[in-house]
């Protein structure tokens, strides 16, 4: 037996590394923005961006311009009060806006009088971004004097900040930042336009009356978008509705503010049969909700049944209505600002505060009783959408129960059978959910037995976004999907019990298959949404073309790695075929391009901003044609929405 390596035996103060100043974020970078992938770069912005938006929540910024330059930097400027530039009481040699720019955990929002809200919490955002740019300036107006600071890779000042003159006629306060993210930390520095815009509508949506510009300067990819909404979150929930069909046309809102703490919400139910509740707190997406959301839920139940028993729409003997009852068809914002948030983890996904709780409830308790009496017409019709909703719940309580009863996958009335792998440790499972038979076949032959299921699905599966939950429940492809899985299905969805890590979905690259591909990840989002959360949900991606280099063939992923390859390739003079379906190639083929782990491409789905998701859901399975022919024209050339 090979003897064990020892560490130094003379191991002392000599062996410590330090990182000073900013050397900690270019060593562990994902332990501040997450990534070094898209999601972390991409961050680098919205860091600069909540600086500005603080500003407008603090009530001196109206505008805010977000540049992506033709080079690949990007400029942020807003016409807040600008950074401070006077010296650091502390640190006298040093001016605050330095410090701000090369030190962790410094700013204005750690209980100072600057800020009453913010959203930058861990005070790294500003130092982050320098840290990881191979450059960066910042330009600051105060008083009507412009001063000025570079700083080049890993955030070292090329000097002190300068006085360069006045400030331009239009602006005497405000800060500008144009930095350009580093090749060498970053896999690709290449921003998305779509996912910047994404981020600021919202942001626009949260602050009302704040006019967001964006523009992307680079060449072919020229566009310039603004974003300002004097109705704040009920504009936000009008776009959200707006591909469903309404229960009514009015959109309710209220909200009420105590010391330290402000609470805005707004809402309206539409036909459909699932609840859409997105919180924020300070403009932060609360993913994972938290206490605003849990007082809103708790007040909305108890709000809702007073006024069903106190106008006889339910009679004294029937028992109250369950909160997801009432919650069916319910989209809503929920935004709130406190001096002090506390957010559970880094990611900032659950919101804390107890305090908070008791603000929602207190508001929706009064506000929202309020407001049903004054609206009789609508207040019926919510009571009314609930009570049918409570009627297809007990429904859907025997389809559940009716499927635990079943044995898992025991064989009857399922669409085809599952192929399971010998394996029983989740965390290195597969399961392939396979389109058709021929395909099943296929796969069958191609996995790896140990570790790689296949369950094949005749056709289409069931648009949940069209049906209720006993509907779907009773529908035999998803039984088998939810056997097959094994957690469940929501709301009582059980994470730890998933049979599988990597749940796979295997479809053909054509319309048919794409249509299937949103059918199930439609499924997904709405029955087992923590699978998707936990990042459990991929898309296979097989190649549509190959070709042969020599006697290897080489496989292309779409037309673009087509492209990619004949301009490394220039002399390249071999035919490319075009491959068929999945239930037309060789096991060996489709082990090769799309099973094997070393060789295949998948897509790992997730769902970073939930409301967005919510409409992206809503629009391609909904009822709104024009609107679903739109977006897919609109996103038709992005390789996300064509890979999903």
């Amino acid at each position: 037996m090979a003897e064990k390596t020892k560490g130094s035996e003379t191991y002392g103060a000599g062996d410590i590394t330090v990182l000073e100043g900013l050397e900690p974020v270019r060593v562990r970078p994902g332990m501040y923005i997450g990534s070094t992938g898209p999601a972390g770069l991409h961050h680098l912005i919205r860091e600069i961006v909540d600086n500005a938006v603080d500003e407008a929540m603090a009530g001196y910024c109206t505008r805010i311009d977000v540049t992506i330059l033709a080079d690949g930097g990007c400029r942020v400027v807003d016409n807040g009060r600008g950074i401070p530039v006077e010296p650091h009481p502390q640190y006298p040699d040093r001016t605050a806006a330095e410090i701000v720019y090369t030190t962790l955990h410094a700013g204005g929002k750690f209980g100072g009088a600057g800020y009453k809200v913010s959203g930058g919490l861990h005070g790294v955002g500003a130092s982050v971004v320098n840290a990881l740019s191979t450059r960066l300036i910042l330009e600051v107006d105060r008083g009507g004097e412009r001063y000025e600071m570079s700083f080049r890779e890993g955030g070292h000042p090329d000097g002190p900040l300068k006085m360069t003159g006045p400030s331009p006629k239009s602006r005497t306060t405000g800060t500008i930042v144009t930095f350009w993210p580093d090749e060498s930390i970053f896999d690709d520095v290449e921003f998305r336009a779509q996912t910047v815009t994404e981020r600021l509508q919202v942001m626009a949506y949260l602050n009302k009356g704040l006019e967001i510009n964006f523009v992307d300067e680079r060449e072919g990819r020229e566009q310039k978008e603004t974003f300002k909404y004097n109705g704040g979150i009920v504009d936000y929930v009008k776009h959200l509705n707006s591909s469903k069909e309404s229960l009514f046309r009015k959109v309710g809102a209220y909200e009420q503010a105590e010391t330290d703490m402000e609470v805005e919400i707004a809402f309206q139910w539409n036909t459909g049969y699932h609840e859409s509740i997105h919180s924020f707190a300070n403009g932060i997406a609360t993913i994972e909700g938290g206490m605003h959301e849990e007082g809103f839920r708790k007040g909305l139940t108890n709000v809702v049944n007073r006024y069903a028993r106190k106008h006889s729409l339910l009679k004294e003997k029937e028992p109250p209505l369950d909160g997801n009852d009432i919650r069916e068809g319910l989209t809503a914002i929920i935004s709130v600002r406190l001096r002090e948030p506390q957010f559970e983890g880094q990611t900032k996904g659950k919101l804390g505060n107890v305090p908070v709780r008791s603000l929602v409830e207190r508001a929706t308790n009064a506000k929202l009783a309020d407001w049903l009496e004054e609206n009789p017409k609508e207040g019926r019709q919510i009571v009314g959408k609930a009570i049918i909703a409570a009627r297809a719940s007990a429904a859907a309580k025997q389809a559940r129960d009716l499927t635990r009863r079943k044995s898992a996958l025991d064989g009857a009335g399922l669409p085809g059978k599952l192929i399971d792998c010998s394996s029983r440790d989740p965390r290195e499972s597969e399961l392939f959910i396979v389109e058709g038979n021929s395909a099943g076949g296929s796969a069958q032959d191609a996995r790896n037995p140990r570790v790689q299921a296949i369950l094949p699905i005749r056709g289409k599966i069931l648009n949940v976004e069209k049906a209720r939950a006993d509907k779907v429940l009773r529908n035999v492809e998803i039984q088998a999907l939810i056997a097959a899985i094994g957690g469940g299905i929501d709301p009582e969805f059980d994470l730890t019990k998933i049979r599988y890590h990597k749940v796979i979905l295997l479809a053909d690259a054509d319309v048919d298959g794409s249509h299937i591909r949103t059918l199930l990840l439609t499924f997904f989002f709405r029955q087992m949404k923590s699978l998707v959360e936990a990042g459990h949900i991929y898309v296979a991606q097989p190649p549509l073309f190959s070709t042969l280099v020599g006697k290897e063939k080489v496989y292309l992923k779409d037309e673009a790695a087509k492209n990619a390859f004949l301009e490394a390739n220039p002399n390249h003079k071999s035919d490319f075929q075009r491959l068929k379906g999945l239930g037309e190639m060789d096991f060996d083929e489709l082990r090769d391009t799309t099973m094997d782990p070393v060789k295949r491409s998948l897509l790992q789905i997730t769902v970073e901003q939930a409301a967005l998701a919510d409409e992206v859901c809503s629009i391609l399975m909904g009822e709104d044609v024009p609107q679903r022919r739109h977006f897919i024209q609109t996103n038709a050339r992005d390789v996300r929405f064509l890979d999903i």
